[in-house]
């Protein structure tokens, strides 16, 4: 703005030299000091310039990275709170849960240290000095969990989650954030207000981009159990059943413990601990007595047992 002030004081003078030499100084001078006010007022310097395409994807892919990792914290806090909150006598239940945290936490996060990787420069030196130290501190904790797992820590499980779990909430940004950088960079500012994934409550999957309609309702129901939840049918080692917690099912004389979380299937049966993930699949055991989970959600799964 100084700039501006300069050059009306400058037009002004000039107007005032020229007016000395005839009556219509006056008004000459009144209209010239009308006319350069509104230029100093449209001066570029005073608003921001319009940001590029390139710089608002990149910030949109910032603010995602952010609310995976915020989104990642929170669902840590609520397992590590779950396992130890589980009312079963056996463990077993929080041992299915821990495990399945273990096999699924270390991936989510080398997901989001993947996609800091590979986002490029934004051109913004402030933005990328944020991208790099975040990079770098969601990389180490990548690193450091990449041992963690139900191979590695089975005995142990459990009390192994506490330790991922402090790790995981360690994943803040670091400061100042990126809001506050669009405090003190304009086309930062614009590019965060016209990103999607910036906005206020957005969440992942709810961008309006192609095929989204198309994502498949994980909460439908479970199709009937032709068993229902008569465990003794499985006697034969023929059966489909429904387990919505847990159950003990003895099936052509093998004994399995069926542990049913929100994301996983486990069997145990002898010393052996099977784990399936939310997607299904097949246990076998060592008479040849199979398992397969025909459908899994919040609310259960249905197992069919079968015999050679």
């Amino acid at each position: 703005m100084g700039r501006s002030r300069g050059v009306v004081v400058v037009v002004a003078g000039m107007v005032l030299a020229v007016g000395g030499c005839g009556e219509g100084g006056g008004t000459d001078r009144k209209a010239a000091e009308s006319s350069a006010a509104p230029k100093a007022a449209r001066s570029p310097a005073s608003s921001p310039s319009s940001p590029s395409s390139e710089l608002v994807e990149w910030v949109g892919d910032m603010c995602e990275s952010t609310v995976a990792l915020e989104n990642l914290r929170k669902e840590s806090a609520a397992d590590l709170k779950e396992i130890r909150d589980s009312d079963d006598e056996t463990g077993m239940l929080a041992h299915a849960r821990a495990l399945s945290y273990l096999s699924t936490t270390p991936a989510d996060v080398e997901t989001v240290a993947g996609d800091l990787e590979a986002l490029g420069a934004s051109g913004v030196p402030a933005a990328d000095r944020l991208r790099e130290a975040l990079r770098k501190k969601v990389r180490s904790v990548a690193n450091e969990l990449d041992a963690q797992s139900p191979a590695v820590g089975l005995e142990y499980a459990e009390s192994t989650v506490a330790d991922v779990d402090k790790r995981v909430q360690s994943l803040t940004p670091p400061e100042p954030d990126l809001p506050a950088l669009t405090e003190k960079v304009p086309r930062l500012a614009a590019a965060y207000e016209k990103a999607e994934q910036c906005a206020p409550g957005w969440k992942p999957g709810a961008s309006s981009g192609e095929g989204d309609s198309a994502a498949p309702d994980p909460t439908g129901p479970l199709p009937k159990a032709a068993d229902g939840k008569n465990y003794a049918a499985c006697s034969d080692g023929a059966c489909e059943v429904l387990v919505t917690s847990t159950a003990d099912i003895t099936a052509k004389g093998t004994k399995v413990r069926v542990i049913v979380a929100d994301d996983s299937v486990t069997f145990q049966s002898g010393g052996s601990l099977m784990q399936l993930g939310g997607a299904g699949g097949e246990a076998g055991f060592g008479n040849g007595l199979k398992a397969n989970v025909i459908a899994h959600n919040k609310d259960g799964a249905v197992l069919k047992f079968s015999r050679p």
